[in-house]
């Protein structure tokens, strides 16, 4: 029963991360691009709201994404005809909030591969008659996939490791809401230091890996 449960922790976890990171990547990818190329008096308040979760402790991102999403929240309303009224203690209401808690982490990296892209280049494309879609498709994406492999790579573990934000949203309903995080500190408080030191190991060597690869990155970057 207990690998049971196990087993169901480690699949949500991973499906999380999977959908957090593929939604972001389209979230953060027209955002970052408006952030590092757009002229825009409102550039500066955008960057903050979207760098917010790096300082601000998940508890309190957590408590008003719980308020946000029950059922006395004025945003439910467009889930009522739907019979939705609270999106908390949900799958959904995890990758929400995985969304807007690992935001900064997809935003920045592919804000600074685009702002790094010669502008001659996006001159060159504009001056050959290729349209702005075509130029950031053909120019702009080949460019900046260290940025687009980075975003991914730190989205998906920040998502695996993520505690505090899950807890209040989500909860502990194993096979629902359980992520891998929230059953390590489950067995703490159950005395099971032995299960909670293999988990717990095995998210600190696949967090080494994440970096070890941006390191390796990093250090190829001039290479094609």
């Amino acid at each position: 029963m207990a690998s049971e449960g196990l087993l169901d922790a480690i699949h949500i976890t991973l499906s999380l991360a999977a959908v957090t990171t593929v939604l972001l990547l389209l979230i953060a990818t027209p955002l970052a691009w408006w952030l590092a190329r757009g002229h825009s008096v409102f550039k500066d308040v955008v960057t903050a709201i979207t760098t917010l979760p790096i300082v601000l402790p998940p508890t309190v991102l957590g408590f008003y994404l719980l308020v946000a999403m029950g059922p006395n929240s004025p945003l439910m309303v467009l889930f009522e005809p739907f019979g939705i009224r609270t999106l908390n203690f949900t799958f959904t209401g995890l990758v929400i909030g995985s969304v807007f808690y690992s935001l900064p982490f997809a935003v920045q990296p592919i804000r600074n591969a685009f702002a790094a892209i010669d502008p001659k280049q996006l001159d060159v494309a504009s001056s050959l008659s290729a349209s702005r879609l075509r130029t950031f498709f053909e120019v702009a994406l080949p460019q900046s996939r260290r940025g687009f492999i980075t975003a991914a790579l730190l989205v998906f573990a920040h998502t695996i490791g993520e505690f505090g934000v899950v807890l209040m949203i989500g909860g502990s309903i194993p096979g629902k809401t359980e992520v891998i995080s929230i059953r390590i500190y489950q067995l703490v408080e159950q005395l099971r230091w032995e299960e909670a030191h293999q988990l717990a190991a095995g998210l600190a060597v696949f967090a080494f890996a994440i970096i070890m690869t941006l390191l390796w990155m990093d250090r190829h970057r001039t290479k094609p």
